[in-house]
């Protein structure tokens, strides 16, 4: 073969790459101000938090002394187990527990129901219930103290987890409706018409396609409503006035009351408030996983 008729080999055409960006001085200087910035409002933010724990495991009198200890060199455990093993902090954690998982379980259902019928069902008064809800969250209330009390003085559910709950779930549900209804009406109803039509039930079609879709909003209105019924003080402190039958909030309220002529153990109350608050940190790490399982659940069809 000639060297005239020999294939010319193609040589693959070269990729010129592309001149790296230059970053800007000037915005450089921007980007780490704002990362100073969210760390200096992140440290803001926590320092309450630190405050506390780290109270809780300082000595009283060197938590009252002048010069204050930002570092845990003063450790002792003695306020912890004060807490622990004083008068009232199991019956109230107890009553605590009780009137929470009533609470969160109501709510869940009752909010559930009303923003799956408002959302998917055209019905009438159905404008009327949504307005009702709005002006329920309107409803200041310390103006419903009064009447609260003698309703469940009535029927005899003072000092209740009953009565209690009720009062809760009556003042949580309407904000956790709003909160499903966003939840529902994300969710197209073409899903479950598509499973009805390869055979499934109305019924089956909502269990397999529509509610793992909707766990994700279930968690979310069901830790809203965890805080709120832990964190609650008014509501409680009107209408659970048997020391034996208090919530964690007002039994904490006990530790100024009982210290008015020795003083306040400021210590003793820091390690009450942060075993307060160990309940809500371990609900929202459980709940985190469910949170994040349930939107890898409704992405597969079940």
């Amino acid at each position: 073969m000639s060297a005239a008729t020999m294939p010319v080999p193609v040589t693959a055409p070269t990729q010129r790459q592309a001149p790296a960006r230059r970053v800007s001085p000037r915005r450089r200087l921007g980007k780490l101000s704002l990362g100073l910035l969210g760390v200096l409002a992140a440290a803001l933010w926590a320092f309450p938090v630190y405050w506390m724990v780290l109270s809780a495991v300082t000595p009283n009198a060197r938590l009252r002394s002048a010069t204050p200890t930002f570092l845990p060199v003063f450790f002792t455990h003695r306020n912890v187990e004060a807490v622990l093993t004083g008068s009232g902090f199991a019956a109230a954690l107890r009553m605590s527990l009780m009137v929470t998982g009533v609470t969160v379980v109501c709510v869940l259902a009752f909010a559930f129901l009303a923003a799956l019928a408002i959302s998917r069902w055209r019905f009438r008064g159905r404008t009327s219930f949504v307005l009702a809800v709005l002006f329920i969250q309107m409803l200041p209330a310390e103006g419903l103290f009064i009447a609260q009390y003698k309703m469940l003085s009535g029927v005899g559910l003072l000092n209740s987890v009953i009565g209690v709950s009720v009062l809760y779930t009556a003042a949580i549900a309407p904000f956790t409706i709003w909160m499903l209804r966003g939840f529902v009406a994300g969710i197209p109803a073409e899903l479950e018409e598509a499973a009805m039509v390869d055979g499934l039930s109305r019924t089956q079609a909502f269990l397999r396609i529509t509610f793992p879709l909707l766990a994700p909003g279930l968690v979310a209105s069901g830790v809203y409503a965890f805080l709120q019924a832990w964190n609650e003080f008014t509501v409680a402190l009107v209408v659970l006035p048997a020391e034996s039958r208090q919530t964690l909030p007002i039994w904490l309220r006990g530790f100024m009351s009982a210290s008015v002529n020795r003083g306040v153990d400021w210590a003793q109350v820091m390690a009450a408030s942060t075993l307060i608050a160990v309940p809500v940190i371990v609900f929202f790490l459980f709940v985190q996983g469910r949170m994040t399982s349930g939107l890898v659940s409704g992405a597969v069809k079940g």
